[in-house]
């Protein structure tokens, strides 16, 4: 049975069918999202009038991915970093912020939760498995006043399944030794919803010593007043991996053997759990005020074993790293639908993050014995606490004209504790960090707009020890302020296309490249990232949709500090591609058969801060899909990744773990060609 209901961030954004948005926003669907009546609430992610995406459904739960961060692969300008280091898997980034870890800017929310951990990391999103998503939302650019810590560049919003009424289940097995089940339950009926969720994952991995096993559960309940003016409920969310890594390659190691695991990785892994629980309560005030109001809890523990280089020398090279972080936190939204011109909406959130940070040292051997620390680096406990509030507005004074004027500030408290020398210091003190927004959107005929936004957002510290804290003798850093501007144009071909054309650019003050697991600090100084995004998607015929993305950016340092006494003006920012595309087509032949093909390509990009090492990393990837419908409810589908058997990897340049004038490039070889078979039953 189809997915029933959708909730009120996205359903005035769709129809229902998966092209058919208004050309008065700037929002564009790939796939179907069923959607129900609709009502007043909180006001909608289309009127935040920037480069909005959504995701259906239908293009998701079929998918065969070791992670489900890849699934955000397909959507336009969405730049994939894949370090397939176990537990330790990428992450997916867009508007010029890469993956590495040093500047995580990009938010991240599971069903309206922040789910980000402490250093702005999306480890929280392995616990979505893809036939419990209903829809995933990427949000870019620095006018949405919703969310402040980590939402720099923007953010990804992944939607589970509410309500409804049906029992799927997903078997899949494919290259790699990969074993996969997935079930999915949903009941409603008298005003009460129950949803469950269930997933198991276990591969062997591309390369040698990759073995992987995971497993996710989940449950919603949800009761709704018989006038459906409240609703209440709560969710709850399970998840455990335990994972072998399989090591970086040097550049001769990869050429002698792609798929190896050297033998100094033979003791690396990861353990990690992760749990989620929230409230939820909804209430219509009354016919134009609306209050909506999450609590939650996510918990994060993680302990990794790693061996980055055979470097005999010291002990830095061999790690074992815990994370121990919880985080309690509130958001509540007032919406007051005053008239056809004037909404307002208030918000505010607190969070409180409680972490514990340790890192142990060893000595060289061959594979690492984590037996016994020579050094405990780390053994920090920290507090994270931030208050944040927001007020926006939609002003409509003419019929084809919106403007939205938004504010947003934020503060942030917390203290550090060191054991490993009993040195406690505070958070550094930022202020009320305030971040001003406009968009407005002019909609001449049905066909097209023009839309045009400005905004602020920030970046601050983040870790357990200086720089984010002010211990002894440390300086003071003021937040890094990001001013984001984006002139677009909307238009619908067709009844059943979109096209979209986003000229954008982001100034960011007194950025910091900051690693908070190695305690790696780089001040970039002032950095722009610029760009242009073209997409177009549509339906060509009754059984045939296309869609191609092309996205050109730029990351560079303007103004800088200098690293190694070398100015790093007009260097480009590491691991940022100059390029992104994707391109895909969905073929319905028959009632019985689906057929699809889907292309991504990113560009090269330099590895290191002074761009003196060449650029890495490219690809193209083609993947391919069949499904044939043996019933109703039961289907079995055919995927097939990295068709041509294309050679790629993500590459990163080790200048720590080595002697000085060894330092290298280090690989992690990509998957080569695969295939899976699964087994649909939907009831």
């Amino acid at each position: 049975m189809k997915r029933k209901l959708l909730p009120m961030a996205v359903t005035s954004a769709l129809l229902s069918f998966g092209h058919a948005t208004h050309a008065a926003d700037s929002v564009i669907v790939l796939g179907e999202i069923p959607v129900t009546a609709q009502g007043n609430g909180t006001l909608l992610t289309r009127n935040i009038l920037t480069s909005v995406d959504v995701l259906g459904a239908d293009q998701v739960e079929d998918k065969n991915v070791a992670n489900s961060w890849e699934l955000v692969g397909q959507m336009p300008g969405i730049q994939l970093t894949e370090t397939r280091m176990g537990a330790e898997s990428g992450k997916a980034t867009f508007r010029a912020f890469n993956g590495e870890g040093y500047i995580n800017g990009i938010k991240v929310l599971i069903d309206g939760i922040p789910s980000n951990v402490n250093s702005g990391n999306q480890r929280f999103i392995d616990m979505i498995f893809p036939l419990e998503i209903d829809y995933i939302e990427v949000v870019r650019g620095t006018n949405d006043p919703r969310y402040g810590l980590h939402n720099i560049g923007g953010n990804i919003n992944i939607g589970t399944r509410q309500g409804g009424n049906y029992t799927d289940a997903r078997v899949t097995y494919g290259s790699f030794n990969t074993r996969e089940a997935q079930v999915a339950l949903g009941r409603e009926a008298d005003g009460f919803s129950q949803n469950y969720f269930f997933g198991v994952q276990e591969a062997d991995g591309y390369r040698d010593h990759a073995h992987s096993e995971k497993y996710t559960a989940g449950a919603k309940w949800f009761v709704t007043s018989s006038d459906g003016d409240l609703k209440a409920g709560i969710v709850v969310r399970a998840y455990h991996q335990k994972a072998e890594e399989p090591g970086f390659l040097t550049a001769a190691e990869m050429a002698a053997n792609r798929r190896q695991s050297p033998a100094k990785n033979a003791n690396d892994g990861d353990d990690r759990d992760m749990g989620h629980i929230s409230a939820h309560l909804d209430w219509r005030i009354s016919s134009d005020l609306f209050f909506s109001n999450k609590l939650y809890f996510n918990s994060y523990r993680d302990d990794r074993r790693v061996t980055f280089t055979s470097n005999p020398v010291g002990s830095a090279p061999r790690q074992r790293r815990q994370w121990d972080e919880d985080q309690t936190g509130l958001l509540s939204t007032l919406t007051w639908n005053a008239n056809d011109m004037l909404a307002l909406e208030g918000g505010l959130n607190v969070e409180r993050q409680d972490n514990h940070y340790r890192r142990d040292r060893y000595t060289f051997a061959t594979p690492t014995s984590f037996a016994t620390p020579v050094q405990t680096q780390n053994n920090d406990d920290y507090t994270l606490n931030n208050v944040g509030v927001y007020v926006q507005a939609i002003i409509k004074p003419t019929e084809n004209l919106k403007i939205i004027p938004g504010f947003r500030a934020d503060r942030f408290s917390g203290d550090t504790l060191i054991r490993t020398t009993g040195v406690t210091a505070p958070l550094q003190d930022y202020g009320w960090i305030n971040q001003p927004k406009l968009s407005m959107v002019y909609s001449p005929t049905q066909t097209l707009s023009l839309y045009a936004n400005w905004g602020r957002t920030f970046q601050i510290l983040t870790g357990s020890r200086d720089p984010a804290y002010l211990t002894s003798g440390q300086r003071t850093f003021a937040p890094s302020i990001n001013t984001g501007k984006e002139l677009g144009i909307k238009i619908k071909p067709t009844a059943q296309s979109d096209m979209r054309i986003a000229v954008w650019q982001q100034d960011a003050t007194d950025e910091v490249a900051n690693m908070p697991s190695t305690g790696t600090t780089v001040g970039l100084g002032q950095t722009r990232r610029k760009g242009i995004d073209f997409q177009l998607s549509g339906q060509v015929t009754d059984k045939l949709n296309l869609w191609f993305s092309h996205s050109l950016q730029e990351a560079k340092v303007m103004r800088a500090f200098t690293t190694g006494g070398v100015a790093l003006a007009g260097k480009e920012v590491i691991a940022t591609p100059r390029h992104i595309t994707n391109i895909g087509a969905d073929y319905r032949a028959s009632d019985k058969w689906r057929f699809g093909m889907q292309g991504r390509a990113q560009g090269d990009y330099f590895i290191d801060d002074l761009n003196a090492q060449g650029k890495f990393g490219g690809f193209v990837l083609w993947d391919a899909n069949a499904r044939y419908n043996v019933s109703k409810n039961f289907s079995i589908d055919v995927q097939v990744k990295n068709l041509t058997d294309r050679q790629y990897a993500y590459v990163w340049y080790d200048n720590f773990f080595w002697p000085s004038g060894s330092e290298q490039p280090m690989y992690s070889p990509g998957a080569g060609r695969a295939a899976f078979v699964s087994l649909n039953w939907k009831m």
